[in-house]
């Protein structure tokens, strides 16, 4: 991890001047270690390196916050503690990270929410008393250094704004750029970041998980989505099974991977896997020198199907892109989703929870009847071959439904999995939900329901 995040630091200075200048306010987070029945202790590879030496005696304190708040395990006092600190010393910060873009999107609901209080904490100079965590309250208590009604008058006049577009620059104006995972499944708050950070550049550095450290980014300026990850062949041993239909058992050497071809990554690490079987699906779109470079183009598995279509992660990311542009003229977001294969109907359907945001900071979400159905169609028609001639000619699939939610929805979703275990910093909203609880819990939130209106055309 210390040598990924220098190489990555070193080839973004490459693109972005003085970048080590300032700070990084970083929304990292840590979780308790929980053990295993033989008595070994388990967490994430984000809580492991985070409570290691390597972290702790680091040569460069580049956070804008102090240790103390990132070894908070109590996600709602770490998260109001990064803002506090990252608003108090917004001239120093040059970057603003996470390891996911939808935790990013997360911070920004925290901050439209609590920013009053935060500009009281920054006016008087005191924390709030809701933060008990002892580390937190006297570190935190340091960087504020005594009452400052100036910045607090400034912060509150920049949030008072009817609409928050650029918001990030507008309370943090030397920032040079985002530094979080916006591929795959990521890719989805693209916009929504866009739009708060007046279009920023949004870096997806690497390409890692808790298994292995697979590659880095080379190109840190390519478009967001056109972002492909050179793989390092030190950092485990990397083989890969061909994405084919006719050869699907065939194992390949990362050396032999071939141009336009699909393969999932087989990882054998230093700590005792051996060909684990990762469940991407990447492609190769070029070399660096000879290493291949990859980009996320799914999941291996299909994520919804009525009949005998399958619609996957790319398919449906795709179609959301489509209706995101008929969105933009009712001014409203796309804040997040999920969806799943209702088969409780004859004939089944595809069912899309969506939860939308106005544009202007206090506008009431206002749905247009004409609006939402047409997001139903164009979902529709950006869905591949099978899946419209099976909707139209056969009739075995029903009209696509988009369900709008309650605005906090998928906070709420969040807190549930984490009541079940799930890791705050690993967490995704589930592209696909079946459970029975977890669908409920989304019933309940339910405000409207739209249908498409018409066949999608073969």
């Amino acid at each position: 991890m210390t040598f990924i995040h220098a190489l990555c630091s070193s080839t973004i200075s490459k693109y972005i001047d003085g970048i080590g200048e300032g700070k990084v306010m970083a929304f990292l987070n840590t979780r308790p270690f929980i053990t295993t029945p033989s008595g070994l202790p388990v967490a994430p590879l984000s809580t492991s390196f985070a409570m290691s030496d390597y972290f702790k005696n680091r040569p460069s304190k580049c956070y804008s916050s102090p240790d103390e708040v990132i070894l908070c395990v109590d996600n709602r006092q770490n998260m109001y503690c990064h803002l506090l600190c990252g608003l108090a010393q917004r001239e120093e910060v040059v970057s603003i990270a996470a390891a996911f873009a939808s935790s990013l999107v997360e911070a920004i609901r925290f901050l439209e929410t609590h920013w009053k209080e935060l500009c009281n904490n920054i006016r008087s100079g005191n924390i709030s008393e809701w933060i008990t965590d002892r580390g937190c309250r006297d570190s935190v208590s340091v960087i504020l250094g005594g009452p400052n009604p100036e910045l607090a008058d400034l912060i509150e006049h920049r949030c008072s704004h009817k609409s928050w577009e650029g918001m990030i620059t507008k309370l943090w104006p030397n920032v040079k750029y985002i530094q979080t995972i916006i591929t795959g499944q990521m890719s989805q708050y693209i916009p929504i970041l866009e739009f708060y950070s007046n279009k920023l550049p949004l870096i997806s550095p690497r390409y890692a998980s808790s298994e292995t450290i697979f590659g880095v980014n080379l190109n840190p300026l390519c478009k967001p989505n056109n972002v492909s990850y050179t793989f390092l062949p030190n950092m485990s041993y990397f083989e890969f099974l061909l994405v084919d239909e006719e050869n699907n058992d065939e194992i390949v050497d990362l050396v032999n991977v071939k141009l336009g071809c699909f393969y999932e990554p087989l990882i054998t690490n230093h700590f005792g896997l051996c060909r684990y079987r990762m469940g991407d699906i990447r492609q190769v779109t070029g070399f660096y020198n000879n290493a291949p470079q990859f980009r996320f183009v799914r999941r291996k598995y299909m994520v919804l199907s009525i009949n005998v279509e399958t619609t996957t992660e790319e398919d449906i990311l795709r179609a959301l892109n489509q209706a995101g542009l008929v969105l933009e003229s009712s001014d409203l977001m796309l804040m997040g989703f999920t969806c799943y294969a209702d088969i409780s109907t004859v004939p089944g359907h595809y069912v899309f929870y969506w939860e939308l945001k106005a544009k202007n900071y206090d506008g009431i979400v206002k749905l247009d009847n004409k609006v939402m159905v047409e997001c139903c169609c164009v979902i529709e028609e950006s869905f591949d071959v099978l899946y419209r001639k099976i909707r139209n000619r056969y009739g075995s699939i029903g009209a696509l439904e988009i369900r709008v939610l309650q605005q906090g929805t998928f906070n709420t979703l969040m807190e549930y999995f984490i009541s079940k275990g799930a890791s705050t910093s690993q967490y995704k909203t589930p592209l696909c939900i079946n459970a029975p609880q977890v669908l409920a819990i989304l019933e309940e939130k339910v405000l409207a329901r739209f249908f498409s209106d018409k066949f999608p055309p073969l």
